[in-house]
């Protein structure tokens, strides 16, 4: 399995001017705009990666599914 994809300052700095301008751009909160940019990416990143991690998990057969396929039919 591939490590997490990193965040890129490019994709927080997006995410934060996003941000600041749905809440009609208010002055004075550019770190928390950043730093909730920040988190909400890597929120997504994870909640990406367990989906990825749980479908190849499904796709991996399981002991008797191999079993099973050894065996030649009666």
């Amino acid at each position: 399995m591939e490590p997490p994809s990193e965040i890129t300052l490019e994709q927080i700095r997006e995410r934060a001017y996003d941000l600041w301008e749905r809440n009609h751009r208010p002055d004075g909160f550019e770190i928390e705009f950043w730093l909730t940019a920040e988190r909400e990416l890597k929120v997504e990143r994870d909640r990406k990666l367990r989906v990825r991690e749980a479908d190849e998990a499904k796709s991996v057969p399981t002991s008797s599914e191999v079993q099973g396929r050894d065996e030649s039919p009666a």
